[in-house]
């Protein structure tokens, strides 16, 4: 069956425009901005078990974008995956995948954007009332394996705190790079001691202009990213196709509110159709239903500051399209059901140590399947059990302070094993074909820990030293995965005799925390053992189905490896009213200790902000030069090109009969620079640049 992009659109999408026609005098902006205590303990800016950052209010509504990966993705030491508009993942000092976590809400936001940079990540952001950027002992309470880190989405639908006045936030906006249009809204209020929250997004952007040509280097490069000796050409210019995205999504939640604590849920529906823009294009159209619980008791017994349980169920699936005679016709169709439940238990002081410690239980059943055949698609129908303890404190004396974490993970992977694992094409190679992964099931024991002290040597300066062991369990295409990826040109081989990978981080920080100037420096060693890679052998695959197109075998191997890296920034009155700047730089490299660069790593940064704010005035800009990234894996073909980003921003903030109404236009790749991250695949990279220049306008309103 052929379906064209809009009939798709207009089926998934009318019911919920329906739902955002109903809210919209509400469209989602930032109401005012505070700080939701989900990471733990937060007495003080200084805290280790703080979040490196968090994004929240007009800095939150400056930075947002379509998608996750290109919110933070200039955050210091974050950079990001870029497949249109549609899919773009936080990359964290260099790692990606399932070394970087994402969650909402503090649980796992349960997509399958870890298997591949082409799967959109399941939590919009314009619903966002924060997003937390977590690493070190703080990530020990939310996983085994975040090396990288974790980023916690968070949009309050279940409220701790009674609304004392119905409030509600508007946020509409056009841009022109895309034609992008988008509204969002939020309204929250009480009757008697419930709390209730409605949220709801449209995010609707056609192919964007791309400055040039789509070919890295010209039209007449003629990349081969394949070893059969193909060359692809795409001579693209002006609108990048299959580069669109069509995002809407609804959420609510009701809690009640006692004096001794909270009961809540929630519900979100998420539609997203996006193109994938490669040679040959093709597009996903994305859709989850997932439904939360939490429950907290203050104080609930002697010695305990609090008891929570938190709970969520995500029914995810997605329809991968392929085009055929200029149609989008569904090829296969991925699921991933998803259960997780938590329970914290947080302790009062005990010689200056508090603490929290707890349990999780994560369960998830992935499934991808050839439409039409019916056979598995890349890697068979995989269940994944995981059950974890874990237990984090910090304490305080005086100028000194301290972290300890603990955590525990069993993790079982169970496929499929009646899944019989075929080529279906031919391979062309010097050496033997490879050898298809065993189905069977395996089970690892994962022992986290941390440790890290902070000396606040004098008023407002402090340094720390931080020590993480994390380990990780290969994921399910890791082990298992035997077949062809089109959004990534390649035929995934999955290993079944991976062992656990094991990460040591040591990081050294100084940083200055008051006063009107401001700064931090980090430098880091992270040293891996048996680290997970995908190999290029040099062989590859033809299909008949895709008129003969070779596909690159990548296998899944493990090498020891280190990544090395160093970020910083110095502000000066930043965030405050009146004049306001912040320069910062970060750069991480890894490499295979026996030899050659890891891939897929970020370029070296340097950015200077600058910002004035005066009587509801806001203007700021911003420049980040990208440096040439030349320190490629063997198999990458590159160099990737160097880069200027500059924006610029005015808004203006009236309140007017108790309705805060603020005006922005923000201005994007002002010099209209070809961007391409070294952090994305080859068969996107080098045909798919970033969006030229740009302008967005639009209206925010807080009452």
């Amino acid at each position: 069956m052929n379906l064209t992009y809009s009939a798709i659109a207009t089926r998934r999408s009318a019911l919920w425009l329906v739902a955002t026609a109903a809210f919209s005098s509400a469209a989602m902006a930032q109401q005012n901005p505070m700080q939701i205590d989900v990471t733990g303990s937060r007495e003080s800016a200084s805290s280790i078990l703080t979040p490196t950052k968090i994004l929240q209010g007009n800095e939150l509504q400056d930075k947002l974008g379509t998608t996750l990966g290109a919110t933070i993705g200039n955050e210091l030491g974050v950079s990001q995956t870029g497949y249109g508009l549609g899919a773009s993942r936080p990359v964290m000092r260099g790692l990606e995948g399932a070394r970087v976590q994402i969650l909402q809400n503090g649980l796992s936001v349960g997509d399958v954007s870890a298997i591949s940079a082409d799967h959109a990540v399941a939590s919009p952001v314009a619903n966002a009332r924060q997003i937390e950027i977590l690493r070190g002992a703080a990530a020990l309470l939310y996983g085994s394996g975040s090396s990288g880190g974790l980023v916690n989405v968070v949009n309050d639908r279940i409220l701790t705190i009674l609304p004392d006045k119905p409030t509600g936030a508007v946020n509409t906006s056009y841009d022109t790079v895309s034609n992008g249009r988008a509204a969002s809204g939020v309204i929250e209020s009480s009757v008697g001691s419930v709390a209730v929250h409605v949220d709801t997004a449209i995010n609707n952007n056609q192919n964007y202009r791309i400055p040039g040509y789509a070919e890295q280097n010209g039209p007449n490069a003629n990349w081969k990213i394949n070893p059969n000796g193909e060359a692809e050409n795409v001579a693209y210019s002006g609108k990048l196709p299959n580069s669109f995205n069509d995002q809407n999504n609804l959420g609510v939640g009701a809690s009640y509110i006692g004096k001794s604590g909270y009961t809540g849920i929630s519900v979100e529906r998420l539609n997203n159709n996006y193109g994938i823009p490669t040679p040959e294009g093709g597009m996903i159209a994305q859709s989850q239903n997932r439904y939360d619980f939490q429950h907290q008791t203050r104080d609930p017994f002697a010695g305990f500051s609090s008891i929570k349980f938190s709970a969520a169920n995500s029914n995810y699936n997605h329809t991968e399209f392929s085009i055929t005679n200029g149609a989008y016709t569904p090829a296969a169709l991925w699921k991933n059901i998803a259960n997780e439940a938590r329970l914290e238990l947080a302790h009062k002081a005990i010689m200056g140590w508090k603490g929290t410690f707890g349990a999780q239980v994560t369960r998830s059943s992935v499934e991808a399947v050839e439409i039409g055949s019916g056979s598995y698609a890349i890697l068979p129908s995989t269940k994944t059990n995981s059950n974890a303890l874990f237990w984090i404190e910090e304490g305080r004396w005086g100028a000194l302070q301290g972290n300890l974490g603990l955590r525990y993970d069993n993790v079982k992977q169970n496929p499929n094993s009646s899944t019989v694992l075929s080529a279906e094409g031919p391979f062309a190679s010097p050496t033997t074909d490879p050898t298809a992964p065993q189905v069977q099931s395996k089970n690892f024991n994962l022992i986290s820990y941390s440790a890290g002290g902070l000396w606040n040597f004098a008023n407002g300066y402090g340094t720390g030293l931080s020590y993480t062991a994390s380990q990780r369990a290969p994921s399910a295409q890791e082990l298992y995965s035997y077949g062809i990826h089109e959004s990534t040109a390649t035929f995934a081989v999955g290993n079944s005799n991976l062992s656990k990978e094991t990460s040591h981080n040591l990081e050294f920080n100084l940083q200055k925390t008051m006063g009107q100037v401001r700064g931090k420096v980090n430098v880091y060693l992270n040293k891996f053992k048996n680290y997970i890679y995908g190999f290029y052998t040099g062989q590859y695959i033809t299909d008949a189905a895709e008129e003969g197109k070779g596909f690159s075998v990548v296998q899944a191997q493990q090498a020891a490896a280190t990544i090395r890296g160093a970020e910083g920034e110095l502000t000066y009155n930043w965030g405050n009213v009146g004049n306001g700047a912040r320069l910062f730089a970060d750069a991480s490299q890894g490499t295979f200790d026996a030899g050659g660069n890891l891939p897929l790593q970020p370029a070296p940064r340097v950015g200077l902000q600058v910002a004035h704010q005066k009587n509801g005035w806001l203007a700021n800009a911003s420049y980040i030069y990208s440096f040439q990234q030349n320190r490629l894996a063997t198999w990458e073909v590159g160099p990737t090109p160097s880069y200027n980003l500059l924006n610029a921003g005015l808004s203006y903030t009236e309140k007017i009969n108790k309705v805060s109404w603020t005006g922005y236009m923000m201005l994007k790749n002002i010099l209209n620079d070809d961007i391409r991250y070294a952090t994305t695949p080859m068969a996107v990279r080098l045909y798919a640049p970033q969006p030229g220049r740009s302008l967005m306008v639009g209206v925010r309103a807080n009452f």
